[in-house]
């Protein structure tokens, strides 16, 4: 086994089971690695087994605060008395000196008051799912009969914010609203929300039909083709520079935006916060509702099966050689472009996933976004170096912009 060290795990404890029938979303589909499930639900034992491995795994790997993802699927199906449980479990095997953090990904349709309470009384950080205005939000993220869904979202946002839930925005980009950026942005600081993360959505039909195509490593046929709900690579590429320009402008200090922070630690020489912009990954796992885990959230398939956590212990697997390989091919794998571009330090090619693109050369496995990302470095890249100098020279980001500069954020003056 390979030395300890921090990792996370994306948990289903839904499986792929959810309420709505978005267009875009890729795990879906997964209900058909489990041909003969009837009831898609993390039992027990698993459970108990998931919690219990977790935090003895993530104490020997150093690391004084547990982290723990659930999502879906949508796990707000398992109803509130669920994450009791999850919540009294995690109790029961904490030692002393170490906590948990929790964090929730939902479409928000059935959040209530009593999820609103529990969410509040046990520190959860939840991530709500909206991707814009009603008429972008409806395009994609409608339900089973293919109604939509932005007011009912709407309404489970007010129960966030009403139990004050610490709570972030989590929006896809793809064809209906890359070209909304400024529209996109203004909408979600309207709402209030003051983090924000954005997500692009690159997806292929599968040349051999049935669904869509896997990850590259799995299924790199050249008869791919991307769905139409795609984002393209230069409309998600203005997408994040445009909602750069508004945000540097006005909401520096005051609005958090995951890709920007991200940069600014690159920037920094810091590591990346963000598994798709790191050197290697191999560090974010996912796990089943059968306790099943796997490499990634992204590699879902029994290629990247590592083993089921009530049968190997987890400490075997996360830090197994079969798993430090995976992360390191992300670095080995980089194409003669990526390698000799001045960007890498701010990209490193991407998230493997997205490599189903050619470089300029013709090189195959190259990242779709890679005219994404070099738009944005070359519009935004000196700003965002202006900004961690800033930070360097103990001052802060904001102080970068000159309209904030006259404006400072509220509670925060001129050093």
């Amino acid at each position: 086994m390979n030395a300890p060290r921090p990792f996370s795990v994306m948990t289903k404890p839904i499986g792929p089971r959810c309420n709505i029938d978005c267009t875009y979303c890729y795990y879906l589909e997964k209900e058909k690695l489990f041909p003969q499930e009837k009831k898609f639900r993390m039992s027990d034992e698993v459970l108990e087994t998931y919690i219990r491995q977790t935090i003895e795994t993530s104490v020997e790997g150093g690391m004084r605060e547990v982290p723990f993802a659930w999502q879906g699927g949508e796990p707000t199906m398992l109803g509130v008395d669920f994450f009791r449980r999850v919540v009294a479990l995690q109790n029961k095997y904490l030692p002393q000196g170490v906590r948990v953090a929790n964090a929730f990904q939902t479409n928000g349709i059935l959040l209530d008051d009593d999820w609103g309470r529990f969410f509040k009384e046990n520190e959860f950080l939840v991530g709500i799912s909206i991707d814009g205005p009603d008429r972008v939000h409806n395009r994609y993220r409608v339900d089973r009969q293919g109604r939509a869904t932005f007011d009912k979202v709407m309404a489970g946002l007010e129960v966030l914010q009403k139990h004050a839930v610490d709570y972030n925005a989590l929006t896809t980009v793809h064809r209906a609203n890359g070209g909304k950026g400024k529209e996109v942005y203004r909408f979600l600081k309207g709402l209030g929300i003051t983090f924000m993360q954005f997500i692009p959505i690159a997806e292929r039909n599968s040349a051999a039909g049935g669904g869509l195509a896997g990850a590259p490593q799995v299924d790199m046929d050249p008869g791919n083709k991307v769905t139409d709900w795609s984002v393209s690579p230069k409309a998600y590429g203005k997408f994040l520079c445009d909602i750069f320009e508004q945000w540097f402008k006005q909401d520096i200090g005051t609005i958090f935006v995951q890709h920007f922070d991200t940069m600014l630690a690159l920037w920094m020489g810091q590591p990346s916060p963000l598994c798709v912009f790191a050197e290697t990954c191999g560090n974010g796992l996912a796990l089943e509702h059968s306790g099943n885990l796997y490499s990634c959230d992204h590699y879902v398939y029994d290629d990247f099966l590592l083993g089921n956590i009530t049968e190997t212990p987890m400490r075997d697997m996360v830090w197994s050689d079969r798993q430090m390989q995976f992360g390191r091919d992300k670095q080995a794998a980089l194409t003669g472009q990526c390698q000799a571009c001045s960007f890498r330090f701010a990209c490193n090619g991407g998230c493997p996933k997205h490599r189903f693109a050619l470089s300029k050369s013709g090189e195959e496995g190259h990242d779709y976004f890679c005219e994404s990302h070099t738009m944005f470095f070359k519009q935004c890249g000196k700003r965002i170096g202006d900004m961690a100098q800033l930070v360097r020279m103990g001052r802060p980001a904001w102080q970068a912009s000159p309209q904030m500069l006259r404006n400072p954020p509220k509670n925060q003056t001129l050093p």
